[in-house]
């Protein structure tokens, strides 16, 4: 048995597999600053607002930085108390909205969902069509007719002023989310319905135990952006809510500026970092729940 001479690597390929591996860290370094940059970027409004909230009135004209010379926690005090109706009112005007629609888009847009997308009936391609075709018109030019309408109707100015924000809701009036779910309910294969029919499951039926269960994605997805855009909704809340025990969080921030030039910003700035948690928490929750959506499938063997 002849014994093999084991080879050696050659010196110059040693030195290229080193450049290459520097040549690669390099790269790395730099994709790392870039994204870093970026990131500085993207907060820098949140820090500068954080930083603003502990500056009193004086100091947040004079310094531009990030940081307070001098921490002023009582702007925290001031916002909550500067009104006759307590800020935390505010935040529970605005956490009642945002939860409300959220059931409301939930609950509606998923049942014109199921029927557009298993349904059959007349005329289904028609409606969808109309349905897409008011995702072309600004909201904006929408809030005068609707005024009128809900003004006549007596939901203006009603005992609870908050129906004219919430019961649209109800009604799967906001067609991208009915999209949204309508292509999500397309990618369910149909062989599930057919073996629920088969079992003897009413279109009820393969809705409860079937649609449902699997367009858990779709519906958080529509609750995220459901509250975030009611949470930070402004012109509508203004609109309809007259009383200031009545107004929302976006509102009532507008109230620490005045016509008189008497402002109160560090307080202001204060109560939008507060504004902020609600958002960021619910995001939080339902971005677990989003994953653990995606990552559970219905099509197991």
């Amino acid at each position: 048995m002849v014994a093999q001479t084991p080879t050696l690597p050659r010196p110059g390929a040693t030195a290229t597999a080193a450049r290459r591996r520097r040549s690669g860290a390099g790269r790395q370094a730099i994709r790392l600053l870039i994204l870093v940059a970026i990131l500085a970027v993207v907060l820098y409004p949140l820090f500068w607002m954080l930083g603003t909230s502990f500056k009193s009135q004086e100091e947040i004209v004079n310094n531009i930085g990030l940081f307070p010379r001098e921490f002023t926690p009582g702007n925290f005090t001031d916002g909550w108390t500067n009104f006759d109706v307590n800020f935390g009112r505010f935040f529970f005007n605005s956490a009642l909205v945002s939860l409300l629609t959220v059931v409301g888009n939930g609950v509606s847009c998923l049942l014109a969902a199921y029927a557009f997308a298993r349904l059959r009936f007349r005329l289904r391609g028609l409606w969808f069509a109309v349905m897409i075709g008011t995702l072309l018109l600004p909201g904006h030019v929408l809030i005068v007719p609707q005024y009128i309408l809900f003004q006549k109707t007596g939901m203006v100015g009603a005992a609870w002023p908050y129906l004219p924000l919430v019961l649209p809701q109800f009604l799967a009036t906001e067609a991208f989310f009915v999209f949204l779910m309508v292509q999500f309910m397309r990618g369910i294969p149909r062989e599930l319905d057919e073996a629920a029919k088969i079992d003897g499951a009413s279109s009820y039926g393969i809705f409860r135990h079937v649609i449902l269960p699997l367009s858990r994605p779709a519906l958080v997805t529509t609750a995220i952006f459901s509250f975030i855009w009611t949470w930070n909704d402004f012109f509508r809340q203004l609109v309809y809510l007259s009383d200031l025990e009545d107004y929302t969080v976006p509102v009532a921030l507008t109230l620490f500026i005045d016509s008189t030039s008497q402002s109160a910003v560090g307080p202001m700035f204060a109560m939008s970092l507060l504004s902020l948690l609600p958002v960021f928490l619910f995001f939080i929750a339902f971005q677990r729940m989003l994953v653990e959506g995606i990552n559970t499938s219905g099509l197991k063997g």
